[in-house]
């Protein structure tokens, strides 16, 4: 057996080592500056598109657990702080989203319109570009077509990447002073307290009972499906379900006398862990055909998507920071759930220097998620 067979066959085809080999060169590379500027975990989403084109598969439950194991931790660690700052800044929240949702939605339909773009690629595009997979769900619904698989393909890895560098570039650009930003979003939102006289008892010292059981309860209730006008349904899903009851769990704490709390390392290691299989298993996914679909429709596709990326983030940001007068790292923490972008999530905390930006992204991510699903398939129903 030769070189090239050896690692094709024994080196290529090992799930594994795969795994580990996109992730350790995925951090090297999102570790290299550009003017200041760093992918950080997203290199390994473009690690994984290249190894994608070159026809190496991840199985798709790698992906479903990472996001499972990073939208749980994120709940978590948002819970203390999220509901006060909810009730504190919900019209805002609830605008950002909506700007961000609408304004991707009326751009795809002036693409659909003005430049005939096909309604199934455009509804993918407009999924990918704002990084739901739930969107794209509801666009392979309402149309019909697998086509809306090769639009999210082409328009997602921009989606990815164009909010990890927005949210680093926007502090540089202001010249932010991180340290009064991070004091103006702890004064925005207060922390539940546990009542000190009464002891809870935990399952286990890592709390992997509670982030097991708060996973448990999520994808039941990810479960559930609200019927829609036009004959669609819309539900949680394995994201929104997770994300839901963690903030629950995170918030109260604990069960009768038991505890549900976990040590923050360890929701912090499981958030980053989760983050990297997610873009692992989302670029293999997405790079297996991703020049060969820019080769038949052509690179002005790619531009379209890059489009729905930047235009709802710019608008998002505007309604943030100057309609609603939010602070800049509850500003970029909602954009980043507006724009339903998990591993922009990763990089603000990184960048802020505190977990509690994850609590702006918890309270717009729902709202985002739940008008994706609604206007793709209204887009799909109404233009197909």
């Amino acid at each position: 057996m030769n070189l090239i067979q050896w690692l094709s066959e024994s080196v290529l085809s090992n799930t594994l080592l795969m795994v580990f080999l996109i992730i350790a060169i995925g951090f090297l590379i999102g570790k290299i500056s550009f003017f200041g500027l760093e992918l950080g975990d997203a290199g390994v989403l473009l690690i994984a598109l290249v190894f994608g084109h070159f026809g190496i598969v991840v199985p798709s439950i790698i992906k479903d657990l990472g996001l499972i194991c990073f939208v749980t931790a994120v709940g978590f660690i948002a819970g203390p702080k999220f509901f006060k700052n909810f009730k504190d800044n919900q019209t805002s929240y609830l605008l950002v989203g909506l700007s961000i949702i609408l304004s991707g939605a009326l751009l795809c339909v002036l693409l659909i319109e003005l430049f005939h773009v096909p309604v199934d690629l455009c509804l993918g595009m407009l999924s990918g570009a704002l990084t739901s997979t739930p969107g794209l769900a509801a666009a392979l619904e309402a149309t019909g077509s697998q086509t809306a698989s090769v639009g999210y393909g082409i328009a997602y890895p921009f989606g990815v990447i164009g909010v990890v560098l927005f949210v680093q570039l926007m502090p540089k650009l202001l010249h932010a002073d991180m340290e009064k930003e991070r004091q103006l979003l702890i004064e925005s939102g207060s922390e539940y307290t546990f009542d000190p006289n009464k002891h809870y008892v935990p399952i286990d010292a890592q709390g992997l009972f509670a982030f097991s059981f708060a996973i448990i309860a999520g994808l039941l209730i990810g479960m559930i499906k609200v019927p829609l006008p036009g004959g669609g349904v819309f539900s949680l899903g394995s994201s929104g379900g997770p994300l839901l009851s963690g903030l629950l769990f995170g918030h109260f704490g604990h069960a009768g006398n038991v505890s549900l709390q976990i040590p923050k390392q360890n929701l912090q290691e499981m958030r980053e862990f989760g983050l990297v299989l997610f873009l692992l298993g989302a670029g293999t996914a997405a790079g297996s055909g991703f020049v060969a679909i820019l080769q038949e429709h052509g690179i002005v596709l790619f531009l379209y998507g890059a489009l729905m990326t930047l235009v709802p983030m710019l608008i998002g940001y505007f309604v943030a920071v100057k309609v609603m007068k939010l602070n800049l790292l509850n500003s970029l923490g909602s954009i980043c759930g507006g724009m339903t972008s998990t591993p922009a999530l990763g990089t603000l905390i990184n960048t802020a220097g505190t977990d509690d930006v994850a609590s702006s992204y918890a309270a717009t991510y729902p709202i985002a998620l739940v008008l994706i699903v609604i206007v793709s398939q209204l887009i799909g129903v109404f233009l197909m």
